[in-house]
């Protein structure tokens, strides 16, 4: 063996390139951490700090979605695929399961048919992103991307709104209590 091969490096596991691709950028896009180090979406969500974070089973997907659909005021719903980041204000409509679906419906511009039963976890996320406070209740699916996220809607200041920061800060200790 030469000397060269000897002093080369061990590759980094997914975790430990995660961490690092965090600590340099704490409050960047984690969907783009998982692209750059190829590695689910999931696995960037699980390498956050325990504090920013806490998650329930998808199987709880209704008892969450009814918890959201009580919160007054408008929410941000976003999907972010590979091809686009797609944002929609509303209020959390009311949702109810039937032939094969989680039916959202409602006086609101979100509605559509989730296949609640690939939701795999639901991830309460409190962490900065670029440079601002943002909190969100993320549903992540059996392969380990994100089905959609909804965040805490922002007043007219880009403040994060205080009844739905109560809401949400209150569901983030009970559930990371669980």
């Amino acid at each position: 063996m030469s000397a060269s091969a000897a002093l080369a490096p061990e590759p980094l596991d997914g975790a430990t390139r995660i961490r690092q691709a965090l600590a340099a950028a704490p409050d960047g896009v984690l969907e783009e951490i998982a692209r750059r180090e190829n590695v689910t979406y999931r696995a960037v969500l699980d390498a956050l700090p325990a504090d920013q974070v806490a998650a329930v089973s998808g199987d709880r997907f209704e008892e969450v979605w009814g918890e959201l659909a009580g919160w007054a005021g408008e929410i941000t719903f976003i999907v972010h695929t590979a091809d686009g980041v797609f944002e929609t204000r509303g209020r959390v409509p009311p949702g109810s399961a039937g032939r094969g679906y989680f039916n959202i419906h409602g006086d609101s511009p979100i509605g559509g048919h989730i296949r609640a039963e690939r939701c795999a976890a639901i991830v309460f996320v409190d962490r900065p992103f670029f440079g601002r406070r943002s909190c969100s209740v993320q549903f992540v699916n059996r392969d380990g991307g994100a089905m959609f996220k909804i965040f805490v809607g922002r007043n007219e200041a880009r403040e994060l709104d205080p009844g739905q920061l109560a809401r949400f800060e209150a569901a983030f200790a009970r559930y990371a209590a669980a």
